[in-house]
C-alpha cells in the first residue's frame, strides 16, 4: 500500500479491548500547524482520524485502510495560571503529565476518568466522566475553550456559549468526528495535597448498595464509586465495596505524610506479559471476586489514600488489558434513568446468571447531562463490566441492549465495540442534530472511524 502521507507508516491498531485489529497509515504530528497542513492537502480515499493513546475500548480511534493522526507528539503545556485556576495545553498532553504539572502548583482537574493514560483531546472527544459526575459533570463541562481544525484545514476557537457553541458541543463527546482538537484551555480546582480522604464500606447486596448510593449527596464526599461482584447470585447478587472520598487538606494528613504533602503518583510498573487465553475464566473470576470483597474492611473505615490509588488504581499495572489473552475483551457500559432501577437490577442479574467471568466491575450514579449532542453521561444508574471475548458473548450483549433500550438508556460509545446499527438513534435523542453539524462541517466525509462506519455513516 502506498503511504497516504510522506511521514506515515503502516501500523496495526486496536482499541484497549484488543478485539478488532486493523492496519492504518499513521502519521505523527508535532504542532497544530502540522494538523492544518494535513487537512489542507488532498484527503485520503478512506479518510483520516485523530488518535491519542488508544484508550477507547472498541473501534472509535481506528480507521482501517485510512490515515490516522497520532496526536501524542503535540503535547506542550502552554500556560498555567495558578491564580486564575486554568491551564492551556496542546491536545496530545496526557492526564498523567498534567497531574505532575498541576499538583505541585496546588491545582488539579475537576473531573478525571479511571486512567491518567488519556490525552486531553481524547478526554474531550469521549467527554470522559469520573467518580464525581453527579456533582461536577463531565470533562467537557470544564473546557473553557478549544481550538479545532475542521476538515477544510481552517482553525476555529470554540467556546461553550460562543457563536459556534453548537460545534463546540458536537465536538465534546463527538468521538473525533467534527475536526481535530489541537489546543484546549481547562478550568482547574485547588488541591492542597496529593491525597484523598476515603471512606470504605461493604454492601451485602445490590439493594443495600443502591440504597446507600441513593441516600443523598454528602457535600463533603463528592467522589463515590462501587466495585461490585458481577458473578455473585441469589442473596449475594450485586454485593459490593463502596468508596466515597474527597481531596485531602493539609490538616487531614498524619504527620508523616504532612512533611511531604504532594507526592506524585508512581509511574506504571513493568508491562503485563502476554498471556495465553483462558487465564480469566469462571474459576479465576469467582476467586478474584471473593478475594476483592473479603479484603475490604468488614466495618466502614476512613483512611488517607494517594490520589492515584483512589482514582486510577489500574494505572499501576501497565498493559493490564493483556490479562484477557489474545482474543481480547469487551467492556459494556450503560446508563439507565433512576426511575428504571428495576431494569438496572435485571441487567445485573442477567450478567451474573450468564456465568461469564467479570472482575473489573464499576457501578455509580450519574448527574445531569450537559449540552453535548452525543455525550454519554445522563442522570441515572451506570455500570461497566469487562468480559473476555468468547462464545455466546454477543447473545448476552443483545439481551442487555434490549433492557437498556426499553428503559430509555444508552451505551457509551467510547467503550463500545459491537453495538448493532439502528440502536444509536434510539439511545441518543440528539443524534440527528449531531449528524447535521457533522455534515455542515465535513460535507465530504473526510473524518471517519471504524465506529462511524459501523454506526453513523449511512450508505
Amino acid at each position: 500500500m502506498t503511504a497516504l502521507h510522506p511521514a506515515a507508516a503502516r501500523r496495526r491498531l486496536t482499541g484497549w479491548g484488543r478485539t478488532a485489529p486493523v492496519v492504518s497509515e499513521v502519521a505523527g504530528v508535532r504542532t497544530p500547524d502540522d494538523v492544518v497542513a494535513l487537512l489542507s492537502s488532498d484527503a485520503p480515499a478512506r479518510g483520516l482520524l485523530p488518535r491519542g493513546l488508544g484508550r477507547s475500548y472498541g473501534d472509535a480511534a481506528q480507521n482501517a485502510g485510512g490515515l490516522v493522526l497520532d496526536m501524542t507528539g503535540c503535547d506542550r503545556v502552554l500556560t498555567v495560571d495558578a491564580d486564575g485556576g486554568f491551564v492551556r495545553v496542546e491536545a496530545g498532553v496526557d492526564l498523567d503529565r498534567l497531574t505532575r504539572v498541576l499538583l505541585p502548583l496546588g491545582l488539579w482537574l475537576p473531573v478525571v476518568p479511571g486512567t491518567r493514560q488519556v490525552t486531553v483531546g481524547g478526554a474531550i472527544a469521549a467527554d470522559v466522566h469520573g467518580k464525581n459526575h453527579h456533582v461536577s459533570g463531565s470533562f467537557g463541562d470544564h473546557v473553557i475553550d478549544l481550538d479545532l481544525v475542521t476538515p477544510d484545514g481552517k482553525l476555529h476557537t470554540l467556546t461553550p456559549d460562543g457563536p459556534d457553541a453548537q460545534l463546540f458541543w458536537a465536538t465534546v463527546g463527538g468521538m473525533g468526528l467534527t475536526g481535530v482538537v489541537v489546543r484546549a484551555t481547562l478550568a482547574c480546582i485547588r488541591a492542597e495535597t496529593s491525597y484523598a480522604v476515603v471512606e470504605t464500606e461493604r454492601c451485602r447486596d445490590l439493594d443495600q448498595l443502591l440504597e446507600r448510593l441513593a441516600e443523598g449527596d454528602d457535600p463533603s464526599l463528592p467522589y463515590s464509586v462501587a466495585w461490585f461482584d458481577a458473578m455473585a447470585r441469589g442473596s449475594r447478587l450485586g454485593r459490593a465495596v463502596l468508596t466515597r472520598g474527597r481531596l485531602a487538606t493539609l490538616d487531614d494528613l498524619p504527620a508523616k505524610l504532612a512533611r511531604h504533602p504532594v507526592r506524585l503518583p508512581s509511574t506504571a510498573g513493568p508491562s503485563f506479559p502476554v498471556v495465553p487465553g483462558g487465564l480469566v475464566n469462571r474459576a479465576s473470576g469467582l476467586a478474584f471476586n471473593e478475594l476483592w470483597f473479603r479484603k475490604a474492611p468488614s466495618r466502614p473505615t476512613t483512611g488517607v489514600h494517594g490520589i492515584g490509588a483512589f482514582f486510577q488504581p489500574l494505572d499501576g499495572v501497565r498493559d493490564w488489558n493483556r490479562v484477557y489473552g489474545p482474543r481480547g475483551f469487551c467492556q459494556y457500559q450503560f446508563v439507565v434513568p433512576f426511575a428504571e432501577v428495576d431494569a438496572f437490577r435485571r441487567a445485573v442479574r442477567l450478567i451474573a446468571r450468564s456465568g461469564r467471568p467479570s472482575c473489573l466491575n464499576v457501578l455509580k450514579r450519574m448527574g445531569p447531562t450537559n449540552r453535548g449532542l452525543i455525550s454519554f453521561p445522563a442522570p441515572g444508574w451506570t455500570l461497566a463490566v469487562d468480559l473476555p471475548v468468547g462464545p455466546g458473548l454477543d447473545e448476552l450483549f443483545r439481551d442487555l441492549d434490549d433492557l437498556v433500550l426499553a428503559a430509555g438508556g444508552r451505551v457509551y460509545l467510547a467503550k463500545d465495540a459491537r453495538m448493532p446499527e439502528g440502536h444509536l438513534e434510539r439511545m441518543y435523542p440528539r443524534l440527528e442534530e449531531f449528524r447535521a453539524v457533522r455534515a455542515a462541517v465535513d460535507p465530504d466525509g473526510i473524518l471517519v472511524s471504524d465506529l462511524s462506519r459501523r454506526l453513523l455513516d449511512r450508505p
